[in-house]
């Protein structure tokens, strides 16, 4: 089994490596095909392990590797394979499988994305390719690892490929800008989980995770002292500097910034992104790290407030976009609030559930805007659609399965997973716990509002687009429906394959509380009496009318009386400027922290190269060796009696001193 563990991350990695250094070689179809094939052979492969450890039994944790060791610390590349890394290893390689698919049709006329004549569009295509197998190798180091070193190592990884792929269209401004403040928001997060990282080797003495757990009750009291006299939890310190690390990843408050604007990458990044890839190594990072976490209570009090505040705040932006890939978006940052939520509440199990079903169908939202992206000749505002139902019939019905999923309608994926986040939060005793869950209400609402806003703009009402567009509308062609419809399929029955088990002893062993007395998961378990008993609860609960609500006022505004949306602007356009500058983050870090850098930059720039080292030590040290030389040239005037005079003086001088020395030298002895 070690070979076929290796041979997963590896398929994928030789995919890149020949798409990317011989894509020139090799050419289009040559690329596409090698890469769809190491990722295929990783999927299949993912399979049989979720068979192996899941069903059969079995579980794997060695390392196969030992990159150094010092002073009997040692680095290695391992492997823990276990429940959650093998589910986690399917979500990521089925969903990456069919963005590739996905691909061949999306990119085909990639060459119309660059400048005329343009070196760098090149072998886009193929380069295009190499990347996003590389990402996938990069996220499953990051899942598959057993150590904290593999994992920082995968969670680079993923953070560089994103900051070449958001910024693959390289000759535009604006895919710059988004790469450039991608790569920075999340260096401020990684800076964060690195120090996590050293605190953990500092008081626990390795990076080995089965080492760290094992430890965990040791260091439990242990304290340690940051500022002044003031003794902090070790735990809680790692646990919060962790965290920060996932905050950057995950798209958390305040380090959020980063995703609508990686919009600017083409869409198949754009699902493999936000959906099952980089955006939820935060949300694994937590579940695996879950024995610590449950030793902090303030750790996980400050992760449920952080995701509540997501998950509302982020969802209220989503409503007043008009980018047709924007909205699902922010709708990917309040559904990792969610997730993140479900960790503050202690249910990781209900977190990684969500994961999964909103990796199928945010994946299928994304790639049916792309879908409707192309059909519209790369037209991304909605103002500019409608009526698109006849024309694209299974990019209509693929995108409201996707979009009932997303909302939780009863019956579809998203329904199980995120029912069970709020009746978790509701049971959870982490501090402000009842904040979050009203939080989380809300968001249902508003989630189900944009979403469907979208879905009828998109899909339903008067056709709103030129003329030209509208005589050349007609369906993607197979190789963008059909990972449409794959990924329908688990959007909606993931949630029944998936309950039961996490619900159940899925996770014992593998993530804190599961199968212990008295813990959440347990009580959560107990009041679980089969899958139909579940729906028909939801049909009866807040959440689902809520969700109706939110459809329904949808329809009603955007479909029936567009008129009220315009009210709603004319008298509260305050707060549409409000979410419209989002909140002015942005605006405050422009302001402040790239504004302070410019301006500290300037500052040591002034003060230090041009005044002092252009300024003193440069310019100051020619002016005295001018100066000197200028006083020095008036000693050399070529007159020999000056010369004899300057002698004389300066014997004299030295018999003077000659004497003064030797008298001062008598006294005193």
């Amino acid at each position: 089994m070690e070979s076929i563990y290796l041979a997963i991350p590896l398929a994928p990695l030789l995919g890149a490596i020949i798409a990317g250094l011989f894509g020139s070689k090799i050419g289009r179809k040559g690329a596409h095909i090698v890469t769809i094939l190491g990722v295929g052979i990783a999927c299949l492969l993912s399979f049989y392990v979720l068979k192996h450890i899941a069903f059969d039994g079995n579980a794997f944790n060695g390392n196969v590797y030992t990159w150094a060791a010092i002073d009997g610390l040692a680095f290695n590349v391992g492997f823990l394979i276990d429940n959650l890394t093998a589910m986690m290893m399917v979500v990521v390689t089925f969903v990456s499988l069919m963005v590739h698919i996905y691909t061949i049709g999306y990119m085909e006329h990639d060459e119309d994305n660059w400048p005329k004549g343009s070196l760098v569009g090149r072998h886009s295509y193929q380069r295009f390719f190499s990347y996003i197998s590389l990402f996938t190798f990069s996220m499953l180091i990051l899942v598959m690892s057993n150590n904290f070193m593999q994992l920082f190592f995968g969670w680079e990884a993923v953070g560089l490929v994103s900051y070449l792929l958001i910024g693959f269209w390289s000759t535009r401004e604006t895919a710059i800008f988004a790469n450039m403040k991608a790569f920075l928001v999340n260096r401020v997060g990684d800076f964060g989980f690195l120090l996590g990282i050293a605190t953990v080797l500092m008081y626990f003495g390795s990076m080995d995770y089965a080492e760290v757990f094992a430890k965990a009750p040791e260091v439990e009291g242990v304290t340690m002292s940051i500022f002044g006299a003031e003794e902090w939890s070790v735990i809680t310190v790692a646990c919060l500097l962790l965290f920060v690390g996932a905050m950057g990843k995950s798209a958390q408050v305040p380090l959020h910034v980063w995703l609508p604007d990686s919009m600017e990458g083409p869409t198949p990044i754009s699902a493999l992104i936000h959906a099952a890839t980089m955006v939820t190594a935060g949300i694994f990072m937590v579940a695996r790290m879950s024995p610590l976490f449950e030793l902090s209570t303030t750790a996980l009090s400050v992760v449920l407030l952080v995701g509540a505040v997501t998950a509302l705040f982020m969802g209220f932006i989503g409503i007043i976009q008009h980018d047709i890939k924007r909205v699902v978006a922010y709708s990917t940052l309040s559904q990792l609030g969610y997730m993140t939520v479900a960790l503050g509440a202690s249910a990781y199990g209900a977190a990684v559930f969500h994961l999964m079903t909103h990796a199928f169908f945010k994946a299928l939202l994304f790639l049916a805007a792309g879908s409707v992206i192309i059909a519209m000749h790369h037209e991304q505002d909605m103002r500019k659609m409608g009526g698109l139902k006849k024309y694209m019939p299974i990019t209509y019905w693929t995108s409201l399965v996707g979009s009932l999923a997303l909302i939780g309608f009863p019956g579809f994926s998203g329904f199980f997973s995120k029912d069970l986040i709020i009746e978790a939060v509701h049971a959870s005793s982490t501090p402000h716990a009842q904040i979050a869950y009203w939080m989380v209400l809300i968001g249902v609402f508003v989630t189900a509002f944009y979403s469907f806003r979208m879905f009828f703009l998109v899909f339903h009402g008067k056709e709103r687009m030129d003329d030209h567009t509208r005589e050349h509308l007609h369906e993607s062609p197979w190789v963008v429906t059909v990972p449409l419809i794959a990924l329908a399929i688990p959007a909606v029955i993931s949630g029944y394959l998936l309950y039961p088990m996490v619900v159940g002893d899925f996770f014992k062993n593998v993530i804190a509380g599961v199968g212990t007395e008295g813990s959440l998961a347990t009580e959560m378990k107990d009041h679980y009496h089969g899958i139909f008993a579940f729906i028909a609860h939801g049909l009866m609960s807040l959440p689902f009318w809520l969700a109706i609500s939110g459809v329904g006022s949808a329809w009603f505004i955007y479909m029936r009386k567009p008129e009220i949306a315009s009210w709603f602007y004319k008298h509260f356009r305050w707060l549409h400027t409000l979410l419209d500058n989002k909140y002015y983050l942005d605006a405050f870090n422009q302001r402040v922290f790239a504004g302070g850098a410019i301006a500290l930059g300037k500052g040591l720039w002034a003060a230090g190269d041009r005044c002092l080292i252009d300024g003193c030590m440069v310019n100051g040290s020619a002016w005295i060796v001018k100066k000197f030389s200028a006083w020095s040239r008036y000693l050399q005037t070529g007159f020999m009696y000056h010369y004899a005079f300057s002698m004389i003086i300066g014997l004299l001088g030295l018999i003077s001193w000659v004497i003064y020395k030797t008298n001062v030298l008598g006294i005193s002895g």
